[in-house]
């Protein structure tokens, strides 16, 4: 499992070939690669192809109205949208000419929904409403999408909505999903907090549902931090929900980002709540679970990630809490167990990037080399042992025993008693500390 989502992502638009209605360098469209459809007589929308301003507005346009006729992640529509563009896929679902027919999968019901859909949609008028709230619509190809979501393959959004000032793409480079329980304990609350803010502290942005819970308590942490956080939301951009969560928006969008797929007033629903978590998994380098039971949606993200490459990764919980048996079940597959921002950021950054060294206290003991400390070993708890019955347990001559004696004596460990030793007995020492043991 690779993982570096973040690392690959610059490497597919540094290697593309640049496109001359993008701008050398720029990420083209992937429905340039879309199958040649016999009813548009090629592969490209006409009006793209002439890479007209006229021409991209029209994609831009109609890609915001399937925003509304289209259910998230809905991969059919994805297939066709592949076949015929944005634009053509538009105007067979508004005009009835025969050729929505044609379209694999298309049956007579579902064409009626996506119709009824389509005569409601007014493309610019969404563009207006994300725009007055400090918005924007991003699509495939801008400078500004993410190139991982195209892992989603058909899947791939059609566009993200994206409220606040930074770019969409640079953030997701070098970011981490925090995802878990909405009911969660304080532990599970503790615990993401602290994912949030020490990931935002090394450098990486905080992605997550905006949810009660784990996603609220990571997009705090982060925030309390000074750093970075984006929230994918399975509503628009302009709708706070949950409600209790509105000031916790409002910082958002003025100190991070808030995007969706739904457009402008959208409301959500479970399913769109299910099809949202794809998003987050493959926007993120990895996905780190907080609490989560059997049934969960944060499973769902965890699972998604791992089928397109990324980390999964859960924090242990007590085996006695219903809330982490889901993480404990990752966590026996294919889960990387992590316990803070250092772990998370060992296995999602770059090379480089280790965790501090973890072990116990260092006790005085610790400084002694081998012999001293089998001397030391020789002396019995209670009462005095003379030299040479030490240097007999102790596997060295009387001579050296008795030096090693006077060493431990000069560091406080023993005491003399004429020819004999004995452990020195501090007060509030057991005999465990005394010989140096923890």
């Amino acid at each position: 499992m690779t993982g570096r989502t973040g690392e690959a992502a610059p490497g597919r638009d540094g290697g593309r070939e640049a496109d001359p209605d993008l701008g050398n360098g720029q990420a083209p469209d992937r429905n340039a690669d879309r199958e040649p459809d016999p009813d548009l007589g090629g592969g490209r929308d006409p009006d793209r192809s002439r890479g007209s301003d006229r021409g991209r507005e029209a994609e831009r346009l109609a890609r915001a109205a399937l925003t509304r006729v289209l259910e998230p992640g809905d991969e059919r529509a994805g297939r066709w949208l592949r076949r015929t563009g944005p634009v053509e896929l538009m105007r067979r679902l508004t005009v009835d000419d025969g050729s929505a027919e044609r379209l694999p999968g298309m049956t007579a019901a579902r064409l009626g929904g996506y119709r009824l859909r389509a005569a409601g949609a007014e493309p610019g008028r969404d563009l207006a409403a994300v725009a007055a709230v400090g918005g924007r619509f991003v699509c495939p190809g801008d400078r500004e999408w993410p190139s991982q979501l195209d892992d989603l393959g058909d899947a791939r959004p059609v566009g993200l909505w994206v409220r606040g000032r930074p770019d969409l793409r640079l953030w997701s480079l070098r970011s981490v999903a925090v995802v878990g329980a909405r009911a969660c304990t304080p532990y599970g609350a503790h615990m993401a907090a602290a994912l949030g803010s020490g990931l935002a502290e090394r450098g990486w942005v905080v992605v997550s549902g905006a949810a009660f819970g784990v996603d609220g308590a990571a997009h705090r942490g982060a925030l309390a931090a000074g750093g970075a956080t984006t929230a994918v939301l399975a509503c628009g951009v302009d709708v706070a929900y949950p409600r209790g969560h509105a000031e916790l928006l409002g910082r958002l969008a003025q100190q991070g980002l808030i995007v969706a797929e739904l457009p402008p007033s959208s409301h959500p629903t479970r399913s769109r709540f299910v099809l949202r978590n794809r998003v987050i998994a493959a926007l993120t380098r990895g996905t780190v679970v907080v609490e989560a039971e059997y049934r969960s949606g944060s499973l769902v993200t965890a699972r998604r990630a791992q089928r397109l490459g990324r980390f999964a990764m859960g924090v242990p919980g007590p085996a006695t809490s219903g809330l982490s048996a889901g993480v404990h079940e990752l966590l026996r597959g294919e889960g990387l167990l992590v316990t803070d921002a250092d772990e998370v950021v060992e296995l999602v950054g770059d090379i480089g990037d280790l965790p501090p060294v973890r072990r116990g206290p260092v006790l005085p003991r610790d400084h002694l080399d081998a012999v001293t400390a089998r001397v030391l070993d020789a002396l019995p708890y209670h009462g005095v042992a003379h030299p040479r019955d030490l240097a007999r347990t102790a596997g060295t001559s009387a001579d050296e025993t008795l030096g090693r004696l006077y060493e431990l004596h000069s560091l406080g460990f023993v005491e003399r008693e004429g020819d004999d030793w004995r452990l020195t007995p501090p007060p509030a020492r057991n005999d465990d500390a005394r010989r140096g043991g923890t």
